[in-house]
């Protein structure tokens, strides 16, 4: 329906990059649930990650392992979150990367733990820990559509995106792998996303210009206004291609930040089109802010607002809903100046409707499964977008008996 919706069968391989998937019994009916990316060679490495205060074990061991900046290898399993689970879950956690760093014989300390899935269960390690090895002796660099499906939860789809990119005689991979389906919010969202790149960068210029990336896409996209506990953004860099980036000013740079740019924000906007029971993905826009910081309170404001998102689901240009979220933002701003626009069909002229024959445009316009919703404040400069989704019966069905 989307764009940015991977296709079923899209295998990708990345140069010096293995996968592999395995079923170990937390997902129902033998479905991959445990998964392995291992680099051929030991691969400079930056994340972020959720700034929920009720950060999950692997999210709190990752942080203090990539203090190094660099790893071997990736172990990610779906069905449980190993969140609420105090010591004992952190314990977990290192049992699994010391198992995968004997079976693959890399330090521990250079294996990230990622998970999903229900808080507030313990990771049955009888279960997992006796499939790394499984992982190990199945690893291959086709394997990468099974390592997108094995940490999908409530997805209805694998998300995956690749640039290939020509600098000179040679060549480089930008290429991500993520999940995300609900739950979905800045800083992160319940979202997994494992970036590789054959390139070697300069660690300090890897950070920074992924942090640039994330901010662009992942941390700007809503879908229900809830934050997970487990979210994680890896960027992976080990060298394989020949091609190094030592600064800005280094040949290809700009190209890999187009390409990086490209991946992370293809691979968000498919969590919105993924959006537990989605219909639309909806680009939220506020111009004219005497802020960006009062712009991006004001376009979250509107997309949280759950009056909002189901006028998108309902097809319903109600621009009042849209006034009103923002008008109870906490931005001070003048109401009569603020114009509403749904695509390029002016609804509200100075804080004033202009009547049904534009709403009727804007109905027609709301039937697409994409498009954007434009406010301008005529305040100052700020500005800020993000995207995302409407909210139907869907989403209350799956969240509903998401445990049960």
């Amino acid at each position: 329906m989307y764009s940015f919706r991977s296709k079923k069968n899209k295998v990708l391989t990345v140069p010096g990059y293995l996968f592999s998937a395995t079923s170990c019994g937390l997902k129902a009916k033998g479905k991959l649930d445990f998964a392995m990316i291992l680099s051929e060679r030991p691969a400079k490495a930056t994340a972020c990650f959720t700034t929920n205060r009720f950060a999950a074990p692997p999210v709190e061991y990752g942080k203090k392992i990539l203090k190094k900046s660099y790893l071997n290898a990736v172990l990610v399993n779906a069905g449980n979150a190993n969140a609420g689970t105090g010591k004992l879950g952190y314990d977990s956690v290192i049992q699994v990367a010391k198992r995968a760093g004997l079976v693959l014989g890399v330090p521990p300390e250079t294996v990230l733990v990622s998970s999903t899935g229900k808080i507030g269960r313990q990771l049955p390690l009888k279960k997992l820990l006796p499939s790394v090895e499984n992982l190990k002796d199945s690893l291959s660099a086709k394997s990468s559509l099974n390592f997108a499906q094995a940490i999908c939860t409530t997805d209805r789809w694998p998300k995956v995106h690749q640039v290939k990119v020509k600098v000179g005689g040679k060549s480089f991979h930008v290429t991500g792998i993520a999940k995300g389906a609900g739950m979905i919010e800045p800083h992160m969202a319940t979202m997994l996303a494992y970036i590789m790149t054959d390139l070697d960068l300069n660690l300090p210029l890897m950070k920074k210009t992924f942090k640039e990336a994330v901010n662009q896409s992942f941390n700007a996209i809503s879908v229900d206004g809830d934050q997970s506990t487990n979210d994680t953004a890896l960027l992976m860099a080990n060298g394989s291609s020949g091609l190094s980036l030592s600064s800005t000013q280094s040949p290809g740079f700009a190209k890999f930040r187009e390409a990086l740019h490209e991946v992370c924000h293809h691979l968000a906007l498919s969590m919105i089109a993924d959006g537990e029971g989605a219909t639309k993905v909806v680009e939220i826009q506020v111009q004219g802010a005497k802020t960006e910081a009062q712009a991006r309170k004001l376009a979250y404001t509107v997309a949280r607002s759950q009056l909002v998102k189901t006028s998108f689901f309902g097809q319903d240009p109600n621009w009042g809903r849209v006034l009103a979220a923002l008008g109870y933002a906490g931005v001070n701003f003048n109401p009569q100046k603020v114009d509403i626009y749904y695509g390029k069909i002016p609804l509200v002229q100075g804080g004033l409707p202009l009547g049904d024959k534009h709403e009727k445009q804007a109905h027609r316009l709301m039937k697409q499964g994409t498009f954007s919703v434009k406010v301008e404040l005529h305040q100052g400069k700020g500005a800020f977008r993000l995207w995302t989704s409407d909210l139907g019966y869907e989403y209350i069905r799956i969240n509903a008996e998401y445990s049960t």
